[in-house]
């Protein structure tokens, strides 16, 4: 018989844990990491890094945006959730460590093209990168790890927290930039890289898995904490 959430016992408290803190992680690391300030003021991030106007920087996103999020649509039931995840976050924590240069160069008077170069190629990065996974993979990842029973009230949580996560970041952004215009971008590309880390520690390959053969994967992973806990006590 397949397993399910009530056949595991006393490891199922861990299991519900685990799916709650696989969704609201992601969901935290996708808004913390910068993209809703990214997109919110990319005009204004244009012109701050040297631009004479923010509209050709604009216009090179969308252009960049659309092609990678047909991409990673097509990409994600052949290479996986997990490595275009990792891939994904990874291609942003580069974006944002260029947009930190960008800031970094300008203020120490370095030259003005480069400023310019790499404050485009990073914003087009992290746009690229986060169309291919972080935008939409965790939403879809959200809706594949939960029981059926709490698809409900996870599914809430998780979309409040990213809400959430969204407006801190667009109102705390302003006064960020005012703080370092190149430390914010390096707290971002920080904030990224350590997404690398939460799905290649934490988050189940999803792909081509029915829920109960995601919960026993997990189940698996927990098994050794739950008996490492019961010899200690």
């Amino acid at each position: 018989a397949s397993a399910t959430v009530k056949d595991v016992g006393p490891i199922s408290e861990g299991l519900y844990s685990c799916c709650h803190q696989v969704g609201v992680g992601l969901m935290v690391l996708q808004q913390f990491g910068g993209v809703n300030a990214i997109c919110f003021y990319a005009s204004e991030i244009f012109v701050s890094a040297g631009f004479s106007s923010g509209n050709t920087g604009m216009l090179a996103m969308v252009a960049v945006q659309i092609p990678m999020t047909a991409l990673g649509v097509l990409l994600l039931d052949k290479a996986g959730r997990r490595p275009l995840l990792m891939v994904s976050a990874a291609g942003t924590c580069l974006g944002c460590l260029l947009v930190g240069l960008s800031f970094l160069s300008k203020e120490h008077h370095w030259a003005k093209d480069l400023n310019v170069a790499l404050a485009l190629t990073g914003i087009l990065i992290f746009s690229g990168s986060f169309s291919l996974g972080m935008g939409g993979i965790p939403w879809v990842i959200m809706s594949e790890i939960f029981p059926i029973h709490m698809k409900g009230s996870a599914g809430s949580l998780v979309t409040l927290v990213s809400w959430l996560g969204s407006w801190i970041v667009s109102y705390a952004f302003n006064f960020l930039l005012l703080w370092s215009s190149y430390g914010t971008f390096f707290m971002f590309a920080s904030i990224c890289g350590l997404t690398v880390v939460f799905v290649e520690r934490l988050v189940p390959e999803t792909k081509g898995r029915t829920l109960e053969e995601i919960q026993a994967s997990m189940n698996s992973s927990l098994a050794p904490v739950s008996s490492g806990i019961n010899r200690a006590a």
